[in-house]
Formats: structure tokens, C-alpha cells, sequence
């Protein structure tokens, strides 16, 4: 299977470049698998396609401040850092630029001294590893120093407005550097109207890292490696997962990245799904069984991408590459902070 074959063309003015005027005003293509309707309504009316004993599954990954702009010591040339993963409690795996200009023992400033680091080494896909010095908390220095990692096809600065509106409202578990952006449509009205209604619902964790916007550069699908993001299924997770499976309930995942951590989960026929914790570099592409969601809540992706090609796996990929082009003569907004799709 050719990547190309999951390529469109998307007019550059369709890119989201700001969030909605409210969260949860925004639009929601409906998508039916078995009829291959595809219908047009707005995400206010969300609540319509679910029913009492359904189960919502959220991924609460939170998103912390992981871009650093500072300069590199002893001269006055910017660098720009974009922590990627925590290796020791010091210690972070991170892109930086102007990569080229960086090597092993080269110092950086960030917020006229306040947080200083060291590269100790060089990383695969040209990271670096960074080695930071401080005084007090260090996430409280991001909070501080750092700013929101908006994706690359946002072509603008952070404002403060993104500090809140590129990040759930149930985000809870920090770690990610990328929101899970098919979340960002709800509001808590929505939550508690869906709990009223009689829609369960439970978290589960997934910490996006740099892959989600990282291109294929492989022309077979199947030669695509992920990297690695680390998951969490907490024990009431697990048991009110297994008992809406062993019940033949609906699961409603919300956003790719839930998928994959629930697809990750091993299982087994005595215990299902286990609580526990681990990394997954699941790739998931047409031809791919799913064992647990029925239904899957998505924004609209990049070409060629993996969640893209996840989305096809769940629903085919002419249907969904149909539903995009309907998306865009109907001038859907794409990405992030774009529009919703809804796969039953």
C-alpha cells in the first residue's frame, strides 16, 4: 500500500490558524460506516448520536509549555527548543534550532539565566539531548519561560488565548506537547449533558510526542516506524472498560490518539484489558482489526499522515478520502483548531 494513496490537496486557507470564538462552536461531519452516509450538522448536536449505556473514553494528556526560545551562550544568536521527552528528571531528548549550530557541550540561555542547559549529545532525526540547570521547580519555570507548542501549519505566535484553548478541559496528566484535538470541542455543559443522558464516561492517557506531526517519509505504508509515546490505563479505567466490552456496549473513542492507546493495551481472554502503563509505537493502517471502539470522534488531518491513515483503517479508505473532499468544497476548517468528524 502506497502512502500516496492517502494524499489530497487542501487549499491553505482551509487551515485552522485560530480556535473557534467558543469551544464547542464549531462544525461536525457525520460519517456511517455501513450506509456510507455522510451528513453535515454542528457539534452541539453531538449528543444526539449516542444513548444511554453507551461509554465515552478520553484521552487527558495535558499539554505544557514545551517550547523554549533563548540564545546560545556567549553570543546573540536565538535558539529555539522543543522538549520532546523526559529522559531523567534533568535531562530532556528535545529538537532544537538552528540544529547545525548546536553540538555536544555548547551551553543555552533561557529568560536572562533563570533556566540554563548544557547539550550533552546528539539524538536521533537530529535531536539533542539537553542536560538543564535551575534553582526551584522546573515545570514552573515552563510555565513561566515556555509557551504553548502550537503545531507547524499554525503560522503565528503564541497568544494567550492558546494557553487555554489548545488544551482539553478534562486535562489532568501532564506530558504531551501536542493536544488531543478532537477533545478540544467539548465544554463541560456538553460532559454533563452526555452524564445525564446516561453516557458513561473515563479517561485514559496517552502523551502525544513529536510523531504525531512527523511526515512519512517511506513510499509503503507498511515500512512507516512510529515513535514511541507513553500510555496509562488506570485500574477504574480498566474495569469500566471490561464491563462495558463484556456487556457489548458501544465504546466511543475520542481522537486517534485514544485509539491507539486502547488498541495498545495487551489482553487477554481471562482479564481483558489490564491496568497498567507502558510505550507504543502502534501503527495502525488499513487491514488492521480493532478489538474495542465502535465509534471514533476525529478532527480532520494532514495528508499522508498516521492518523490519517488510522481513521482510514476504521472506516475504509474511499469513504473517508470521499468524506475529505466533501469537507473541503463545504469549506470545513482542518486541523487542530479545525472542525469535527464523527465515524459510527
Amino acid at each position: 500500500m502506497k502512502v500516496s494513496e492517502f494524499d489530497f490537496h487542501l487549499p491553505p486557507e482551509l487551515i485552522a490558524q485560530y480556535p473557534s470564538p467558543r469551544r464547542g462552536d464549531s462544525r461536525l461531519m457525520v460519517v456511517d460506516r455501513q450506509s456510507s452516509k455522510i451528513t453535515h450538522t454542528h457539534f452541539s448536536y453531538f449528543l444526539q448520536f449516542l444513548q444511554a449505556g453507551d461509554l465515552l473514553i478520553l484521552n487527558n494528556t495535558m499539554v505544557f509549555p514545551a517550547r523554549l526560545r533563548g540564545h546560545k551562550e556567549g553570543k546573540s544568536g536565538k535558539v529555539e527548543v522543543l522538549l520532546t521527552k523526559r529522559l531523567t528528571p534533568n535531562q530532556w531528548e528535545a529538537l532544537v534550532r538552528p540544529g547545525r549550530k548546536l553540538r555536544p557541550g555548547d551551553g543555552v540561555i533561557f529568560g536572562e539565566g533563570k533556566l540554563q542547559a548544557t547539550i550533552v549529545d546528539r539524538g536521533e532525526r537530529g535531536k539533542r539531548v539537553l542536560q538543564f540547570h535551575y534553582r526551584g521547580d522546573f515545570f514552573q519555570l515552563l510555565e513561566k519561560l515556555g509557551s504553548p507548542p502550537l503545531p507547524p501549519y499554525i503560522k503565528r505566535a503564541p497568544t494567550a488565548e492558546d494557553h487555554l484553548r489548545y488544551q482539553t478541559i478534562y486535562a489532568e496528566e501532564r506530558g504531551a506537547i501536542a493536544a488531543p484535538t478532537a477533545g478540544l470541542h467539548f465544554t463541560r455543559q456538553m460532559l454533563s449533558s452526555l452524564e445525564a443522558q446516561g453516557v458513561e464516561q473515563v479517561s485514559i492517557t496517552l502523551h502525544i510526542g513529536v510523531g504525531t506531526f512527523q511526515p512519512i517519509e517511506v513510499e509503503k505504508v507498511e515500512e512507516h516506524k512510529m515513535e514511541e509515546e507513553h500510555y496509562r490505563i488506570s485500574p477504574r479505567a480498566a474495569t469500566i472498560l471490561n464491563r462495558a466490552l463484556e456487556e457489548g456496549r458501544r465504546i466511543f473513542a475520542v481522537g486517534t490518539t485514544t485509539t491507539r492507546a486502547l488498541e495498545s493495551a495487551p489482553s487477554s481472554t481471562a482479564e481483558g484489558i489490564p491496568t497498567g502503563e507502558g510505550w507504543t509505537n502502534l501503527f495502525i493502517y488499513p487491514g488492521y482489526q480493532f478489538k474495542r471502539i465502535k465509534a471514533l470522534l476525529t478532527n480532520f488531518h494532514l495528508p499522508r499522515s498516521s492518523p490519517l491513515i488510522l481513521v482510514c483503517a476504521f472506516a475504509g479508505r474511499e469513504l473517508i478520502m470521499e468524506a475529505y473532499q466533501r469537507a473541503i468544497a463545504a469549506r470545513y476548517r482542518f486541523y487542530s483548531y479545525g472542525d469535527s468528524m464523527l465515524i459510527l
